[in-house]
C-alpha cells in the first residue's frame, strides 16, 4: 500500500513537493485554502495529483502519514494545530526534497540579502562550469528541481519559515548573513524565537561541513561563539581582520582566504553597490573558494553579476528625477540598507502591511537623506508618528500610481524617488513583485 502524504498550499513550494511525492510513488493529496493559480492546477493535473481549493477537508488531510506545509501557512493555522495534536509529522518542502537528492547543498539564510547572495553564488558556480540548481525562495522550488533535473550542487535560499519544518536535512555549507527583528508576528513577538529559527540552518552539520557567517552581526557572533562543536567556521567582516574567511583591508580591498591560497579584489569593482552588498559578495566568494573554484572566475563573476529585480532596481529618469524600485525591501533593515546607499536627496515611498515595525533605527538616515515621505498603505499611522517631529513633507497615498505622482510633484532635478517600503505588500498588492511592477508602470506613465 502506498504511503499517503498531504501537501498544504499550492504555490511553487507545495506544487513542487506534490510532483516529487507523486514521482516517488506516494499517494498524494494537495489542499489549498485559497484559490490555486491556473499554472499550478495545470501542473497538478498533468501529474495526476488530486487537489482541492478554497477549503481544507480534514478527513483527507488528517489521514496522511506525513504533511508537507508551505512556508506561508503559520503554525497557528487550525489544521496545523489539529495535525500536531494527533502527532502527524508536519515538515517543510526543503526537508522533504532533501531526502531524494545526493547533491551538495549550499544553504543561505538571513533577514536580508538572501536572494542576492543566493543568485550571486549560483552565478559564480555556473560560470565555473558546475551543474547547479538555484532554488528555495527563488525560481523553481527545490522539490520540483529534484523531481525534474539532476544538479550536482544546489544553492538554496531558505527562510525561517522553511527552517522551522527542517529536522533531518543537512547543509554542506550553511551561510548566515544577518539576523534582525522581522516576521515577529509568526514568533509570538519574541526575537529570541526568530533567532532560534534562523540558527536551525546549522542543524545536523558536522565537523566535515562549513558555516559562513557574519562576524559583524552581534546576534550571530554570540550564538556562533557559544558553540563547542559543529561545522568549520568561516567569518566575513568589514570591521576586523580574522585572517580567514573574508575581510576588508584599507577600507576598499576585499580579501578572501580559506584553506587554499588567498585572493583579493577592489570592492569598487563589484557590480552591486552598498555596504550590504560587500557582505553578500564576501559570503558568496567564501562559498566559492570552499568549493575550490578558481579566483579568476570568482572575480569575473563578482564584476558582471546582475542583481534580482525589485532590489535597488533603476527604473529611469523623468525630467532629471531618478526612480528606484526597491519593493523587495519588506523590513526595516532592508530599507536602512537602501537609504544608506543613496547619495542625493530622496523622496521616500514607504508603507504597507506593518509587521510591528520599530522605525527608530531609520531616523538618523531619514534626517540625513530624505527630503519628503510618501506613505503607501492602508494604515500609515505608525510611519506618520515615527517621523512627524522631523517636519518633513508627508503625504498619504493608496496606490502605486498615486504614490509616484505625489513623489514626482515633491521632487526636483537630481532627486531620487526611492520605493523602499520597509513593510510587507499584502494590504494593497498581491506581493512585493506586484507592488514593484505597478510602481514601474506608474513611472513609465508619467
Amino acid at each position: 500500500m502506498r504511503k499517503h502524504i498531504a501537501i498544504l498550499g499550492a504555490g511553487e513550494s507545495g506544487t513542487g513537493a506534490a510532483i516529487l511525492a507523486r514521482q516517488q510513488g506516494f499517494d498524494v493529496f494537495l489542499s489549498d485554502k485559497g484559490k490555486i493559480r491556473q499554472q499550478y492546477k495545470n501542473a497538478l493535473t498533468l501529474h495526476d495529483i488530486r487537489w482541492e481549493e478554497g477549503m481544507h477537508t480534514p478527513g483527507r488531510i488528517l489521514s496522511a502519514r506525513e504533511v508537507v506545509k508551505s512556508p506561508g501557512i503559520p503554525d497557528t493555522a487550525p489544521i496545523i494545530q489539529v495535525l500536531k495534536e494527533r502527532k502527524v509529522p508536519v515538515i517543510s518542502e526543503i526537508e522533504f526534497a532533501g531526502r531524494f537528492t545526493k547533491a551538495r547543498k549550499i544553504c543561505i539564510t538571513g533577514t536580508n540579502g538572501k536572494t542576492t547572495t543566493t543568485l550571486l553564488t549560483g552565478h559564480i558556480l555556473r560560470r565555473a562550469g558546475l551543474n547547479v540548481g538555484v532554488a528555495g525562495n527563488v525560481g523553481k522550488s527545490f522539490a520540483r528541481q529534484v523531481a525534474e533535473s539532476s544538479p550536482d550542487i544546489y544553492v538554496l535560499e531558505i527562510s525561517s519559515y522553511q527552517l522551522d519544518g527542517m529536522f533531518d536535512f543537512r547543509a554542506d555549507i550553511s551561510v548566515l548573513l544577518n539576523i534582525t527583528p522581522d516576521h515577529l508576528d509568526r514568533y509570538e513577538n519574541r526575537f529570541e524565537n526568530y533567532v532560534r529559527s534562523k540558527m536551525r540552518i546549522l542543524r545536523n552539520q558536522t565537523s566535515q561541513d562549513h558555516c559562513i557567517h557574519c562576524l559583524d552581526d552581534a546576534v550571530i557572533r554570540e550564538y556562533i561563539g557559544s558553540r563547542s562543536e559543529g561545522p568549520c567556521l568561516w567569518p566575513f567582516t568589514i570591521r576586523e581582520e580574522p585572517g580567514k574567511g573574508a575581510w576588508l583591508e584599507n577600507q576598499t580591498t576585499m580579501k578572501v582566504k580559506t584553506n587554499t591560497e588567498e585572493f583579493e579584489m577592489d570592492t569598487r569593482d563589484l557590480s552591486i553597490v552598498g555596504k550590504h552588498n560587500i557582505y553578500n559578495s564576501m559570503a558568496a566568494a567564501v562559498a566559492a573558494r570552499l568549493l575550490d573554484l578558481r579566483k579568476e572566475v570568482i572575480k569575473e563573476s563578482l564584476t558582471d553579476f546582475q542583481n534580482v529585480g525589485h532590489r535597488l532596481e533603476p527604473v529611469g529618469r523623468v525630467r532629471g528625477i531618478e526612480f528606484i524600485n526597491d519593493s523587495k525591501a519588506t523590513n526595516i533593515n532592508s530599507a536602512w540598507f537602501a537609504l544608506e546607499t543613496m547619495n542625493r536627496p530622496v523622496i521616500w515611498i514607504v508603507g504597507g502591511q506593518d509587521k510591528g515595525n520599530d522605525y527608530a533605527p531609520l531616523r538618523n538616515l531619514v534626517r540625513e537623506k530624505v527630503k519628503a515621505i510618501v506613505c503607501l498603505g492602508r494604515d500609515n499611522h505608525a510611519i506618520l508618528e515615527a517621523f512627524e517631529d522631523l517636519h518633513l513633507p508627508m503625504v498619504e497615498t493608496r496606490s502605486a500610481a498615486e504614490a509616484v505622482k505625489a513623489a514626482y510633484a515633491l521632487g526636483s532635478p537630481e532627486d531620487i524617488v526611492l520605493l523602499s517600503p520597509a513593510c510587507a505588500s499584502f494590504d494593497l498588492f498581491e506581493n512585493f513583485e506586484d507592488r514593484g511592477e505597478k510602481f514601474k508602470q506608474a513611472v513609465y506613465d508619467l
